[in-house]
């Protein structure tokens, strides 16, 4: 049967056609390009020194539309190209980070919902993504939006994805684990504060605050950090706030300068020096199938979320 001259193509299967390339005007062929350009630097490129133990991320805001997801994928596509092994969890119903990694989410595959609600390992529901080495993902379906109610009954259900984690083969120190081990889990959070957020906050060590260079973006930052302080409290006295990275950073308005400023006087160095510029291509990267990583590596969202994810990488955990 024919292929539907509808079909989307993936930048990645556009790669392995050499007619697709020789046509270099069109999106998708500069897309493919890219994509072969990326994994080539991605060998060339000095790795870092991994960690000696598994860092947990949580990224989170409830704010939606600030990059929170962009951001998650992205470092971690950034991350791996550095040398790092790194397995992202989407604990979005939406699971647009499961888009933007090419893995395959629709109801039916093995996913967080399983891990979280039916306690299947997580090891069963991970799947690697096809276009950068060394970068897994355990994939949302549509299944995940009623987690929230089925757990509501459930026994220590904030702990749930905690113990997910740590049960897996994979995640603890360079000692009892080696060199297979995972350097960096990050975990994509819904925008909001129920209970898989709250899953979340209590499975990692290390937050990641991705702020939108915006007036509005700061107006619910408060609520974000008085529940921090309630999970630290009462769930995880390890969690902390060890990132702040602000995104869609617009240098031609004062408006952006004056809430980037804003923010380093009060989070002093945990912000990253590094701010996301707006851009296009990292906009245009999902529809794809990618991360702006491969999608356009020369882009200046791909570098600055390269340079991004080599600050996590080099900088220790603070309080």
């Amino acid at each position: 049967m024919p292929p539907s001259p509808f079909a989307v193509r993936t930048a990645g299967e556009l790669a392995s056609t050499s007619s697709a390339l020789d046509d270099a005007g069109t999106p998708l062929a500069r897309a493919a390009q890219h994509s072969i350009l990326a994994r080539q630097q991605a060998h060339t490129r000095p790795s870092l020194q991994r960690p000696d133990a598994t860092r947990v991320f949580v990224v989170a805001n409830q704010k939606g539309g600030v990059g929170k997801t962009t951001s998650t994928v992205n470092v971690a596509a950034g991350l791996a190209q550095l040398g790092q092994r790194v397995l992202v969890i989407d604990l979005d119903p939406q699971g647009n980070a499961s888009t933007a990694l090419s893995v395959e989410h629709r109801r039916g595959v093995p996913s967080t919902y399983d891990a979280l609600v039916d306690g299947v390992p997580l090891a069963d529901v991970v799947a690697p993504c096809p276009d950068v080495e060394g970068l897994w993902a355990v994939p949302a379906t549509i299944d995940l939006a009623g987690a929230e109610i089925e757990l509501v009954s459930v026994v220590a259900r904030e702990g749930r994805l905690k113990r997910a984690i740590d049960g897996h083969p994979l995640v603890g120190t360079a000692a009892d684990v080696g060199d297979e081990r995972y350097d960096f889990v990050f975990i994509d959070c819904p925008p909001s504060l129920g209970l898989l957020t709250l899953n979340a906050l209590v499975a990692g060590a290390e937050m990641m605050i991705p702020i939108q260079a915006e007036y509005y973006a700061l107006e619910g930052l408060g609520q974000l950090l008085e529940t921090v302080d309630m999970v630290r409290a009462h769930l995880n006295p390890d969690l902390a706030v060890s990132t702040i990275l602000v995104t869609m950073y617009d240098a031609r308005t004062r408006l952006a300068a004056g809430v980037a400023e804003e923010v380093r006087e009060h989070f002093g160095d945990q912000v990253l020096k590094t701010s996301i510029p707006r851009s296009v291509r990292v906009s245009e990267a999902p529809s794809y199938g990618q991360t702006v990583m491969t999608y356009d590596p020369g882009s200046p969202g791909a570098l600055s979320y390269l340079e991004a994810a080599r600050e996590i990488a080099t900088k220790g955990v603070r309080a």
